[in-house]
């Protein structure tokens, strides 16, 4: 490989894993995911039998772990906050109401959780291919659009589900609507909400993978911390599926499973919190 050479691997436009040799020997390898969570780049020196973890600078470092303490606290707390209300829910212990705004709190630490790390992907240190193998850190910004990221589709599709799910919890505080209009105004946000988390964790997976093909044994704290919020996803979207009213009776599907689905589906999004306070710099 020169120097002009590089390798990359990744599924489709997206690039996950870049390998190339730097000026004056040796080779620089930069993974999306240790980038922008843990802010290093591995480098090995020519001639040097193992490469190692070179940091980006201080200030990258700082916002990261920052940003990360914040995005783990929201999931942990939202997380909790969900279990809570399905457990209210299945044993019957408070009624609608009180289900609905422990729900809706939870919702909002879940904006905070998804917009924080789509944060985290804006503002985390960048490569520069081909360069000496160091990351470079660039000014705070509040937005970003990298469509051809995988890193930001995945945390920007997850928002996108926080804020569809926002629809749902606020829809539920209305009284006296028809089976329809269950349906339409609460029903169909939470299925749409619960698909689009399903379709975040899979870009995840090929961020984590460097490809499509699933890499159970690759068994980092990145690829389980993935797996954990997309277990939570699936159960997540049984819930949902659980609780569509029928028409002809005007009860859910089965109360029990879409409770269940809620409690366990958000414990699982609690675990993923604490276990992303360990994924820092």
């Amino acid at each position: 490989m020169t120097s002009t050479e590089q390798h990359a691997e990744g599924a489709g436009p997206f690039t996950t894993r870049l390998t190339w040799q730097v000026p004056g020997g040796g080779t620089a390898v930069w993974e999306s995911r240790l980038a922008r969570r843990r802010g290093i780049i591995a480098v090995r020196p020519a001639g040097a039998p193992d490469g190692r973890h070179t940091p980006a600078d201080d200030l990258a470092l700082g916002r990261l772990r920052r940003l990360n303490a914040i995005a783990a606290t929201a999931f942990v707390i939202g997380g909790a906050l969900f279990a809570l209300g399905g457990g209210v829910a299945q044993f019957g212990s408070g009624d609608a109401t009180t289900c609905a705004s422990i729900y809706f709190t939870g919702g909002l630490f879940f904006n905070t959780g998804g917009y924080v790390s789509l944060l985290q992907v804006v503002n985390a240190p960048r490569h520069v291919p081909g360069g000496a193998g160091r990351l470079v850190t660039s000014g705070w910004r509040w937005w970003s659009y990298e469509p051809t990221r995988v890193d930001w589709l995945s945390t920007f599709v997850l928002f996108a589900g926080t804020l569809v799910f926002g629809v749902n919890l606020l829809d539920s505080f209305i009284q006296g609507l028809s089976v329809q209009q269950i349906n339409r105004l609460i029903w169909v946000p939470d299925v749409i909400g619960c698909l689009l988390f399903l379709i975040s964790g899979h870009l995840a997976f090929v961020e984590v993978c460097h490809g499509r093909r699933p890499c159970a044994g690759r068994r980092s704290l990145g690829w389980l911390i993935v797996a954990v919020n997309q277990f939570g996803s699936v159960l997540f979207m049984v819930s949902a599926l659980a609780a569509y009213t029928r028409p002809a009776t005007a009860d859910p599907a089965s109360a029990d499973i879409a409770n269940w689905g809620t409690l366990l589906g958000a414990a699982c999004f609690s675990l993923g919190g604490l276990l992303q306070f360990g994924e820092r710099p």
